[in-house]
């Protein structure tokens, strides 16, 4: 547009500057000119062209909160809103008395700047009374594991912290480094696979054919790695990931000092009679009348461990020192709940009912064909030739199963039915129920850097010790009684401790030791 000097309120721009913006307008893009509806966003917003095309609609119902983006785009453009044409007297203003209005405006917010609101003091927190229990461990949360009930025997405060803090324990190195030893470890036994689930049913469905998978592998090859093991704890379900499973004894003086002071007769293999069977099968009083030959010594299995299968937990550390005393309580709690869990599900005693309900499972669904079809591309390969079936020095009590996997999923198609299936299996690894469970316990500890043994300590299991150490860890867990810290004689633990300096249970350990000095002295003024 030209200058025009007859205009009633003027212009800002001199004739050559109103010469270069019709220049300017001139070379704006014709769909930049005609298109009304464009939103000029900041530079920011404009990250990708993916982000860009998200209608808002479709952000807010894919997400659970409104990207942050898209909450700022709409505070940074404003509703515009539009003048009404029908009474034009109403939109004509007098230019001098804009400008009266516009220097009072300035004047105003200059000289007479409007006073912030009052500060609003801040509500009092209200004291969350819950239980442990209730607030961290119930749906829609996790349950129980093996972790929340040993973690507190390091230190009770110390979890309540982080539990209230974080959540959960938060991932350091040394873990990250931990994680990675036990993955190599477990990629030695086991070949893992993606696969997709459709379902919570579909997904236990995995979880249970894991574990029928590493009992196989245990029966097979002597050993598994990585066993998940649930069980029912005063009425809680409980879950934990044994790391090892074997049939070596990690100490057999232990195990025999064990079994001389109860009187445990030794174990024999579930393909081994007594002798006393033996030779009342034959009709004979005598060895000799039994024609028991050396032949059929040399190819009997030996009365031997292994038909007792032993738990090892792998630890991994930073240094070469292996912990003792106070310092290995949670792990010798971690062993025995490991084995207290195995035992459960190999004497069939896990009650499908708690579990079923607390994680609020439809027992009889059927999987989904999806999760079936993945499955039978991961089927557990049976050795045809049966020189490699087995170790002849291991138990032979494999049952006879199909092993066309999508056979055995279709006759087993939902958790009701593929957890009687894992009760086979269990009872086919475990013939002797409890007593095929070794009470010799390890921990393995490996160097976090290059997972090399370092050293391993054994230890016996002991139900009373167990029953006691659950029984108190479920009154804090019930918000029974409260979280309580580490005695005097375990105040090292403090200091690596990052919750330190607000626990009041040390400040009060503190005071408490400041005030029996306090009293020592004046005792002994007294005296003098």
């Amino acid at each position: 547009m030209g200058h025009q000097v007859g205009s009633d309120y003027g212009s800002d721009f001199t004739p050559d500057e109103e010469d270069i913006l019709s220049s300017l307008l001139g070379q704006a893009p014709a769909t930049l000119r005609e298109d009304s509806g464009l939103i000029l966003t900041n530079i920011e917003d404009d990250e990708s062209p993916r982000r860009a095309r998200i209608p808002p609609v479709h952000a807010v119902h894919y997400q659970s909160v409104r990207h942050p983006t898209l909450v700022a785009r709409q505070i940074a453009h404003p509703p515009v809103e539009i003048a009404d044409n029908s009474n034009p007297s109403a939109n004509v203003e007098d230019p001098e008395s804009r400008y009266r209005r516009d220097r009072h405006e300035r004047s105003v917010s200059i000289e007479a700047p409007v006073d912030p609101p009052p500060p609003v003091a801040p509500e009092p927190e209200v004291p969350d009374l819950r239980s442990p229990l209730e607030r961290f461990r119930s749906r829609p949360t996790k349950r129980l594991s093996v972790t929340d009930l040993v973690s507190p025997s390091w230190c009770e405060l110390q979890y309540w912290f982080t539990l209230t803090k974080h959540g959960k324990k938060k991932r350091t190195p040394a873990m990250k480094q931990g994680s990675a030893v036990h993955k190599t470890l477990e990629e030695e036994v086991h070949r893992t696979v993606a696969v997709d689930v459709a379902t919570k049913e579909d997904a236990w469905g995995l979880r249970f054919w894991n574990i029928i998978q590493g009992l196989r592998t245990l029966r097979e090859t002597g050993m598994t790695r990585e066993l998940e093991v649930l069980g029912v704890l005063d009425g809680l379900i409980v879950n934990g990931v044994i790391d090892k499973l074997s049939y070596i004894c990690p100490d057999r003086e232990l195990e025999a000092s064990e079994a001389t002071a109860a009187n445990i007769p030794p174990l024999l293999p579930a393909d081994q009679k007594s002798i006393v069977d033996f030779l009342s099968r034959n009709g004979s009083q005598t060895l000799s009348q039994a024609n028991f030959g050396a032949a059929n010594r040399s190819s009997q299995p030996s009365a031997k461990e292994a038909s007792r299968i032993y738990v090892t937990d792998v630890k991994t550390r930073n240094t070469s020192s292996v912990p003792k005393g106070a310092a290995f309580r949670p792990t010798a709690m971690q062993l025995m709940l490991y084995r207290r869990l195995l035992t459960s599900m190999a004497t069939n005693n896990v009650n499908t009912d708690i579990l079923f309900s607390q994680y609020r499972l439809r027992p009889d669904e059927r999987f989904s064909d999806g999760f079936v079809a993945q499955i039978s591309e991961t089927y557990y390969d049976a050795p045809s030739d049966p020189s490699q079936a087995s170790d002849p020095d291991l138990p032979s009590s494999t049952p006879e199963y199909n092993y066309d996997t999508v056979d055995l999923l279709l006759s087993h198609n939902s958790l009701n039915q593929l957890w009687s299936l894992m009760m086979r299996e269990f009872q086919a690894t475990f013939p002797h129920g409890e007593q095929s469970v070794g009470h010799v316990l390890q921990a393995e500890y490996r160097n976090a850097s290059d997972g090399s043994v370092m050293g391993s300590r054994a230890l016996l299991y002991s139900h009373q010790t167990l029953d006691t150490y659950v029984e108190d860890e479920l009154k804090w867990w019930r918000g029974a009684r409260p979280a309580v810290g580490v005695c005097i004689e375990e105040a090292y633990k403090c200091g690596s401790c990052e919750f330190a300096d607000e626990c009041g249970w040390r400040k009060g350990k503190i005071e408490d030791a400041r005030e029996k000095m306090r009293m020592g002295r004046e005792r002994r003024r007294s005296a003098v």
